[in-house]
């Protein structure tokens, strides 16, 4: 590994040092983007000053760019000393000014400045991403939560191009042909959270008001996406989440202004700069979009807004803590949209979706406590995960029943006026919980926060009938819970809800007495953070009338107990599919349906015994394509099963006229067939061999937008030949001009269609490369690669032989091929289990 690798990986023990002697007061950065339209060009000027006070003689201040030109200290010129990602300054005093020219560079991975060019037009956009350690991508700067300061910027662009940042614009240069823009300093923030965006961006304008605060409110997305941006409802969330969080916190939003842009290219779904938050694009649809879409972009905007508060106002001190932003973010996402705006399923959304992933992350070798050991940075980039967001959210949900709302929102409330501005630990939020509730909250913690794992909970009966609520919690050992079992009845052929029962439970196996029922379905209402599974009975019950349950939450929470079954190997992949037969094409929710059909064409292709593989897929093939046919005209539910039957259809040729004929305008009625479907159903055909390059290319030249140059790419690596997936293989490895985006699509085009046949051959090429990746690449399309490209094989030999002679290697490397080499495991364990199971 190349000095500059290690010495950008800042540790923790590191950080904390010098955080105990420096003192950061303001800093400003001066950018000049104007020659950011010349594609050749492939930095950017970059002038930061910096004012600190210091006890010692010596720093570093990070950077990672083409090159630092000028070091001064205090006025004086000092030798640049530059190993790629560190500036070591000497001659400290206890005050001091440093001022750093350097050269930044454009970025195509989406860390630090991200460069786009939009093919519809030819117009540029910039936009910066920085979590958790890339702004010293773009200024010189203290890389780390813990070193808050005043930030000042002015940037250089282009006349006539939005300029925006953290704040509003105080002063206007005009030039010829450029504009230079200086904006009002921020108050206290961290460096991972100021942000720039530059580029003739669209923008829609609005307002909050709240007694005498007025907000200025701003939508931005590029020009050519213009026509498809729901401003109108993105900006009715916007005010009602204002409205609730200003309720809620009874601290007024701090940060001046509130735009909102939606950026191409982009890693994350979104992030929360104050004043700037920025989107991913896959939130504006180009044609159709379901209600479901509607509302995960509404859980969204929730999320970064809670972050105004939690993680911008009141920041962790280091990564370890990083569940204090982002599992309340997560939990206040869903808590704000059912409580404030119309997309009151939620929570059932929650259940069924983003709580599948954290049970996932936490069956992992590599699962964590939600409160971690995050020794590095990289070790921090690999935390943005299932733990710390949706488990973390799903504790929360525990803790408010634990505790109650108010005490909970009280809690925050107290938090918020002790540490604004500040940085804070795990501690400093138990106090203040623990002073209003009364309850013993470091144990809580304990139980909750600082162990990993997930527990299984369910119903046993003894020789005297008795019935008994047992709990597995792994390692961690039983967790204290806090919950409701439904009771339900099959009543004129509907299961009806008869009654609740609540109970808190501490050990593992406690005796209950319950009413007899048809289903019993323990957490109800989704209290607690457990799989749970059902016993025989309510297995029957669900089998035959999952789809007559009323509520949404409650059909999510069975629909998850049966994922987590056949995901644990406990029911088999056929019966799981029999039941998504039987009940999906009813169900009315449609974020549910996504959900249940995404884990139903993972099920073929992985969980299915290999000699019952060919029969399942087909068989899922026709299922969807019936239940695009029966579905109603025109509704989320068509589109949903629309967009399963293309990928159903990237396995299994049966219904290629079909395929075709969608593509050639013999539509079902009222299904919209827009430029993203189009792309679904021809990489199919292109997958299965039934499209050639030309068909691609005829596709492309109908659609030459930046989305269809990315399908473009995905549907030509994706043809089943030898000599084109070897060529998609060479390029996701060598080609540096792909962008992250084109990245993906290359590695999902060698991917395409499971044809183990095509890409057996790579299996050891791939462990030989992925060390030297780590070390050349960014975190971010190193991550692409190692997860993508991960070998399908039929065993773990490859992997553990790798992970045998590279005990050496990164720690978060390591961690990927772990949790990859699981996921196969898995899939092995439970294909071969299929015969006994029913």
């Amino acid at each position: 590994m190349s000095s500059a690798n290690v010495t950008a990986n800042l540790s923790r023990e590191e950080t904390a040092d010098r955080a105990s002697h420096i003192t950061v007061h303001d800093i400003r950065v001066e950018l000049d983007l104007s020659g950011a339209p010349e594609q050749a060009r492939t930095g950017f000027p970059s002038v930061t000053m910096l004012s600190f006070d210091a006890d010692v003689d010596a720093t570093w201040i990070d950077f990672i760019g083409e090159a630092v030109t000028s070091v001064t200290v205090n006025g004086e010129q000092q030798d640049v000393d530059y190993d790629g990602a560190r500036i070591r300054v000497t001659g400290l005093v206890q005050r001091n000014e440093v001022r750093v020219e350097a050269v930044a560079a454009y970025s195509r991975s989406g860390e630090g400045l991200h460069r786009f060019v939009d093919p519809v037009d030819g117009e540029t956009y910039l936009y910066t991403q920085y979590e958790p350690a890339d702004s010293r991508r773009v200024m010189a700067c203290f890389e780390q939560p813990d070193m808050k300061a005043s930030y000042t910027f002015e940037v250089t662009a282009p006349a006539g191009w939005h300029v925006l940042s953290n704040q509003s614009p105080v002063r206007v240069r005009e030039g010829i042909g450029v504009q230079c823009v200086e904006f009002a300093p921020t108050l206290p923030i961290s460096s991972y959270i100021t942000a720039v965006a530059a580029g003739p961006y669209a923008r829609i304008d609005g307002e909050w008001t709240r007694g005498d605060q007025r907000i200025a409110l701003g939508v931005l997305c590029r020009t050519s996406l213009a026509e498809h941006l729901e401003a109108d409802e993105i900006l009715e969330v916007t005010r009602q989440g204002l409205d609730f969080f200003s309720d809620s916190f009874a601290y007024p939003y701090p940060w001046g202004k509130y735009d909102q842009i939606f950026v191409p290219e982009y890693n994350l779904g979104a992030m929360e700069n104050p004043g700037l938050v920025t989107f991913t694009e896959a939130y504006i649809s180009r044609g159709a979009a379901t209600d479901a879409q509607r509302g995960a972009r509404a859980n969204t905007i929730l999320h970064e807004m809670a972050h105004m508060w939690f993680g911008d106002l009141v920041t962790m001190k280091w990564w370890d803590d990083l569940w204090l932003k982002e599992s309340f973010a997560d939990y206040m996402g869903a808590h704000a949209s059912a409580a404030a705006t119309r997309f009151t399923d939620a929570w059932a959304r929650f259940a069924n979706g983003r709580k599948a992933w954290a049970y996932r992350q936490d069956q992992f070798p590599t699962t964590h406590p939600i409160v971690a050991d995050i020794p590095d940075l990289e070790a921090a980039k690999l935390n943005f995960d299932g733990i710390t967001y949706a488990k973390g959210a799903s504790v929360l949900k525990q803790l408010v029943a634990y505790v109650g709302a108010d005490a909970f929102f009280e809690g925050a409330r107290r938090y918020f006026a002790a540490h604004a501005f500040g940085n804070t630990t795990l501690d400093d939020l138990l106090a203040e919980l623990e002073a209003v509730s009364g309850e013993d909250m470091h144990a809580w913690s304990r139980a909750w926060l600082e162990t990993s794992g997930v527990a299984a909970l369910w119903l046993e009966t003894d020789a005297e009938g008795r019935r008994f609520l047992v709990q597995d919690g792994g390692e961690a050992g039983p967790r204290p819970h806090r919950l409701r079992i439904g009771l339900y009845d099959l009543v004129d052929g509907r299961l009806t809800l008869q009654d609740r029962v609540e109970l808190g439970i501490q050990g593992e196996r406690i005796e209950v007495e319950l009413p007899d029922a048809d289903l019993v379905l323990l957490n109800d209402d989704d209290l607690t953070y457990a799989k749970v599974r059902l016993d025989e009975r309510s297995l029957a019950a669900v089998s035959d009338s999952l789809s007559t349950l009323e509520d949404d939450l409650v059909r999510g929470l069975v629909w998850s107990s049966l994922w987590n079954a056949t995901r644990d190997g406990e029911l088999s992949a056929e019966r799981y599919l029999d039941i998504v037969r039987r009940h999906a094409q009813a169900e009315s929710n449609v974020a549910l349906l996504g959900a249940v059909l995404a884990n139903a064409a993972f099920a073929v292709h992985h969980y299915v015994a290999d000699d019952a593989r060919e029969g399942q897929t087909r068989a899922w093939a026709d299922s969807t394509w019936a239940s695009l046919q029966s579905a109603d005209a025109g509704s989320d539910a068509q589109l949903a099963w629309a967009r399963a039957f293309a990928a159903a259809s990237a396995y299994d040729s049966g219904h290629k006229d079909a395929v075709r004929g969608i593509l050639d305008g013999d539509t079902p009625q009222g299904l919209p067939v827009d430029a993203d479907l189009r792309w679904l159903m021809l990489t199919a055909l292109a997958t299965t061999g039934d499209a050639t390059a030309a068909d691609i290319g005829a596709e492309r030249a109908s659609d030459d937008t930046a989305n269809g140059r990315t399908a473009e790419i995905r549907a030509l690596a994706s043809l089943p030949d030898a000599e084109t997936r070897a060529a998609a293989w060479e390029s996701a490895w060598n080609d540096r001009t792909l962008s992250n985006e084109h990245l993906s699509a290359t590695i999902e085009g060698f991917r395409a269609g499971g044809r183990r046949d095509l890409i057996a051959a790579f299996d050891d090429e791939y462990f030989s490369r992925i060390r030297e990746a780590w070390r050349t690449r960014s975190i971010e399309l190193a991550k692409r690669l190692v997860v993508g490209l991960f070998p399908d094989t039929t065993d773990t030999e490859l992997a553990d032989a790798w992970l045998e002679q590279n005990a050496d290697a990164p720690g978060s490397l390591r961690r990927l091929v772990i949790e990859a080499r699981d996921d196969l495991a898995r899939d092995l364990r439970v294909r071969a289990a299929q015969p006994g199971l029913s």
